[in-house]
């Protein structure tokens, strides 16, 4: 969408996909709604996706298994993502709604992540595996949770631009999980001898993560967001275009 607009005698065109960082930004924080779930958004999709660089290495180094059948991880992982997210949207959310789903798919994350660390105990591939299943079920009930919810904290004016930012911010979010999650990894390995308790650091504070996820997400109030976030986006607009 194209709004133009007449400044120092010269028409210009603001384009609500021409979305930076530093705009995005100052759009999903233009409010204090859109700033609190901005803020439940990255914490959500960082401790969701830590795991991604150090799921296959656990494979192998705690459970001894073949690079083929680490691989075949992700597999277990993405079935029971798409089960979750295919079936969420007209299971889930028309009985418990679209903040409870989301609160109940980052509690089941924080618990599959446990169940990732004491298969860790037991050095049951299949166990894990199950682990891995169940956890791409949570996380696919958690995405679809939170991309309802999104919906919900969009403002029509300009929805090009939210949708935009909050892709951008998603991101983000995603680049920031894997490379962090290699830190923790590596700092894990510096404090335990123990591989089992170096991988569940980061398990572990991805479970962390997640509760404190459910924490930020319980002071948002989507009737105050659609009661103040029209004037505070309108605001951030105007300056865009001095």
């Amino acid at each position: 969408m194209k709004t133009p607009c007449f400044q120092g005698g010269k028409y210009y065109v603001n384009r609500e996909d021409g979305i930076t960082l530093g705009r995005a930004i100052r759009v999903l924080t233009a409010s204090r709604q859109t700033g609190i779930f901005f803020g439940f958004l990255l914490l959500m999709t960082i401790s969701l996706f830590m795991q991604e660089a150090v799921l296959e290495p656990y494979g192998g180094e705690v459970f001894d298994m073949s690079i083929p059948d680490t691989t075949k991880l992700n597999a277990f992982w993405g079935l029971g993502t798409l089960i979750g997210v295919s079936s969420t949207g007209f299971l889930v959310v028309p009985r418990l709604g679209k903040t409870n789903t989301t609160k109940l798919g980052c509690f089941l994350v924080a618990c599959s992540f446990m169940l990732i660390i004491l298969s860790g105990f037991t050095g049951q591939a299949k166990l894990l595996q199950v682990a891995v299943f169940f956890f791409g079920l949570a996380a696919g009930l958690t995405t679809t949770g939170a991309i309802s919810l999104m919906l919900d904290l969009t403002a029509a004016e300009t929805a090009g631009t939210f949708i935009g930012a909050w892709g951008l911010a998603q991101a983000m979010a995603r680049a920031i999980a894997t490379v962090s999650g290699g830190i923790v990894l590596d700092i894990g390995k510096s404090l335990f001898n123990s591989p089992v308790f170096a991988y569940g650091l980061v398990f572990s504070l991805q479970a962390v993560g997640m509760m404190a996820a459910i924490a930020v997400l319980n002071q948002v109030n989507v009737q105050e967001f659609q009661d103040n976030t029209k004037e505070a986006i309108a605001n951030v607009m105007a300056s865009d275009l001095d």
